[in-house]
């Protein structure tokens, strides 16, 4: 029998195994974080699947989302990823992973990493909201409204409040599983 998960997650098995195996698991390492950055941004005004069924493309695409070396992109290399079918080609969000993978540098500088950053707005673990069913969970809430207005004043791009509480579910900073949804207790 197949276990109760949160509905958003049944349309595909890769929804299933994204949602059941990091979805609302606390990460606190950088690579990792800047990888849910990117894909975030770029899924902005898109749909969170055309992210997952395009994420091992976008890996190879960027460099396996090293951020030093995302850093230091080229024009060369913006147009190389602009004919890349494997991403989503859009220019702006091309070149906003250049501009954050520099900000996400200048953010670990001053905080040691950007996980120190950005947990501090959860005081280092994770929010549990207890949501009962999907109607009960939030698109922005006020501490996704800091980190993007921080995030903005800082040089990052496409991380508006819905981004951002986006990446804080996907990276575990808030636990968003409904109620009967059999990971809810991780």
């Amino acid at each position: 029998m197949e276990p109760i998960r949160c509905g958003w997650c049944s349309a595909s098995d890769l929804y299933k195994k994204y949602h059941d195996e990091e979805w609302g698991t606390p990460v606190y390492d950088d690579p990792t974080i800047f990888e849910f950055l990117i894909l975030e941004t770029f899924q902005a005004g898109l749909s969170w699947i055309t992210i997952l069924n395009k994420r091992e493309n976008f890996k190879t695409a960027f460099d396996n989302f090293d951020y030093k070396k995302i850093a230091n992109y080229s024009e060369d290399k913006i147009e190389e990823l602009m004919q890349n079918t494997g991403i989503i080609r859009n220019q702006l969000k091309i070149k906003s992973a250049v501009t954050n993978a520099q900000a996400f540098m200048k953010v670990q500088d001053e905080f040691g990493t950007f996980s120190n950053y950005i947990w501090k707005f959860t005081d280092g673990k994770p929010i549990d909201n207890n949501p009962k069913t999907l109607k009960d969970v939030p698109a922005t809430t006020p501490i996704s409204d800091a980190i993007s207005k921080d995030l903005k004043k800082r040089g990052f791009k496409f991380v508006g409040s819905t981004v951002i509480y986006a990446h804080m579910q996907a990276t575990g900073m808030v636990n968003d599983h409904v109620e009967d949804c059999f990971t809810r207790a991780k």
